[in-house]
């Protein structure tokens, strides 16, 4: 067996984190190809290596002085290498970010360093060999991964009895230049090599342990997701469970890999394990036809009312077009004879608020348009609910039955997501009335 581990920043924001780093990956000879988020946070007070690159980047682009920002990092780093006693010469390393950046300021090159930093100092601490993510991950000009070429740049770095440490996060252009990924991309560098490696196993540690059913600052030490589907997680991520980076699905989910999200600070605790597919029991009850429950606020729904426009050819597309002319996603849209709700995030839409509505008004002929804000959406989120009758009415009734008024209702024909709009006063106490029900 062969596995690729992830660590998150959080498992490597010290020392002590560090040890439980080492001892994880020494327990099993499979554990050989490691990547590794920066540096995180130890504690509320504390800040995260990323986050103050950042604002680095900021600082030097206004000509401020970044003396202050890199103390705290080197603070960090050099606090982690002494308790460790390594040899890691990283006076040399501040001292070639700091020129660097004076001579060009570039925002991914400076972001990368914390992963750069603490890949290095892992790599000697597990006595590994440290690859640099910049020679392995290689990006097309359209910010694509090429996954051909990655996999011919992995094939010359593998042959090696030596455990791996990746960076996570970043590559390179095809210039040469550092590309990093979007936050939290050291998910999706674990995933591209469990792909690249046809690894049996991509273990995800994190601070966690497993995914929960739903947000803990919502309901109190809510249950543990034993097991989860592909198409379930990503649901839940999209919706706002953020574990993993949602884009981490694809490549792993390309080979059939299993992910096991775990806990680096409770190592025997077995966490979620994400499957293509699962064999459930036919005859379970209705609690347990429910996987998560998550969701995110600040929506606007745009209704847009024309009589006879279900009989009007294209009409949909013409209300759709409105929203891609300004570059805004839909979240979704449900519609009537004679009108239409289209789901937006409020923040996108404020921005062209005034010039939308004129389209959808006089552009198209709307006999009217209607915008409500302050909308937020429920997701209840399982892969056995298809198999449940009136799996969807129980859940509208347990609302109802708590004074949650439903403003809006999406629910795919695949019946694996059940999406409700909701005020948004009323988003944590939906959220735990349908836990209560089904859940606890």
């Amino acid at each position: 067996m062969i596995k690729v581990v992830k660590f998150g920043g959080s498992s490597v924001a010290n020392a002590k984190q560090f040890e439980k780093v080492k001892n994880i990956v020494n327990a099993e000879v499979a554990r050989k190809f490691v990547v590794t988020s920066a540096c995180g946070k130890e504690g509320k007070d504390d800040y995260k290596v990323t986050d103050l690159l950042y604002i680095a980047h900021t600082h030097v682009k206004y000509k401020v002085s970044v003396d202050d920002i890199f103390s705290l990092i080197e603070k960090k780093y050099y606090s982690i290498r002494d308790a460790l006693k390594l040899k890691i010469d990283l006076e040399r390393e501040f001292k070639k970010i700091r020129d660097d950046i004076a001579e060009d300021n570039d925002t991914d090159y400076l972001v990368s360093r914390g992963e750069y930093l603490t890949a290095l100092m892992l790599a000697e601490y597990l006595d590994a060999k440290f690859v640099d993510a910049k020679d392995i991950f290689k990006f097309n000009y359209d910010q694509r991964i090429n996954m051909e070429k990655t996999y011919e740049a992995l094939q010359k770095v593998i042959d090696t009895d030596k455990k791996i440490v990746f960076p996570g996060f970043y590559g390179s252009m095809p210039d040469g230049k550092i590309k990093v990924m979007s936050r939290g991309g050291s998910d999706i560098t674990g995933s591209i090599l469990a792909n690249l490696l046809n690894v049996n196993l991509y273990e995800n540690w994190t601070d966690v342990s497993g995914i929960l059913v739903c947000d803990p600052k919502i309901v109190e030490n809510p249950k543990r997701i034993d097991s989860i589907t592909y198409s379930e997680l990503r649901e839940m991520s999209y919706m706002g469970a953020n574990v993993l980076h949602d884009e981490a699905v694809f490549p792993v989910k390309e080979k059939d890999i299993p992910i096991n999200i775990k806990n680096t600070n409770e190592p025997d605790n077995p966490g979620t394990m994400i499957l293509a597919s699962f064999v459930d029991k036919e005859d379970e009850d209705i609690i347990h036809a429910i996987t998560g429950i998550t969701g995110k606020k600040d929506f606007s729904v745009v209704t847009c009312v024309k009589n006879h426009m279900s009989g009007a050819v294209g009409f949909m597309r013409k209300i759709l077009s409105v929203f891609e002319k300004y570059g805004i996603s839909v979240e979704f849209c449900p519609s009537g004879v004679d009108s239409v709700d289209v789901v937006v995030a409020t923040s996108k839409l404020k921005k062209y608020y005034y010039e939308i509505v004129d389209e959808l008004k006089e552009g198209l002929e709307c006999d009217e348009v209607k915008v409500v804000d302050g909308i937020a959406l429920v997701a209840v989120v399982g892969r056995r609910m298809r198999n449940k009758r009136s799996m969807s009415g129980k859940i509208f009734a347990e609302l109802g039955a708590n004074d949650i008024n439903i403003r809006i209702i999406s629910q795919g024909s695949d019946e694996i997501c059940i999406i409700v709009g909701v005020d948004g006063e009323n988003f944590e106490k939906a959220i735990r009335c349908i836990y209560n029900k089904f859940i606890r």
